[in-house]
């Protein structure tokens, strides 16, 4: 097996801003280093379900004081990860029809949603307050796909052109020089509002 995929030899035909939208942000660079076939978004989106089930296993073990709490935490488990692996299939089957870039996720609403959850989950366990079920298992479960709907998917899918040798970024550069000369133009002279903009792209 090649040490690293063909897409990272043809990267550097890419521009600058293409390269950041393949590469994507620190989570996503870590993703671009495994092999396609690995970080498949299917894969991705199961690895977060075992994150999820990893993070129940205290609570389980605790909040049943018989012996099959193992076995019921498995159980479930098993089902979480099934779910976010199915989850993240359908994903990679719309953005192969709709044929999107990437989007950068929520972060500041995506990434304390898991340990949201976890919170409802225990206080629930503890009797003190009730908190509905199908929000504790919301909050738990919808950063991950969301982040493989939304980035991973699409991302994946370029790198998987470029992989075969296509240009995944073919017939777009007059659409991204247009999107730029508009928001430039939009801005006019005003420094705040360009920085703003500048900041944006760099994001």
């Amino acid at each position: 097996m090649e040490s690293s995929p063909k897409w990272h030899g043809r990267l550097e035909s890419l521009n600058p801003k293409e390269q950041d939208t393949l590469l994507g942000t620190s989570l996503s660079r870590r993703f671009t280093q495994l092999p396609l076939w690995l970080s498949h978004p299917s894969n991705i989106s199961a690895f977060y379900g075992f994150l999820v089930a990893l993070a129940l296993l205290l609570p389980y073990r605790f909040a049943q004081v018989d012996d099959r709490w193992f076995a019921n935490w498995a159980f479930h488990g098993t089902l979480i990860m099934l779910s976010c692996l199915l989850l993240g299939m359908v994903s990679l089957v719309i953005v192969g029809i709709s044929k999107r870039l990437p989007v950068a996720p929520p972060r500041f609403l995506l990434y304390p949603m898991p340990f949201v959850g976890l919170a409802c989950l225990t206080v629930s366990g503890t009797d003190l307050l009730t908190v509905p079920a199908g929000l504790t298992w919301f909050l738990l479960l919808l950063p991950g796909p969301m982040y493989v709907h939304l980035s991973w998917a699409p991302r994946w899918r370029l790198l998987c052109m470029l992989d075969d040798g296509v240009n995944p970024f073919e017939g777009m550069e007059s659409t991204v020089s247009d999107i730029e000369t508009g928001a430039e133009s939009i801005a006019g002279t005003d420094e705040e509002l360009l920085s703003v903009v500048d900041s944006f792209e760099e994001e």
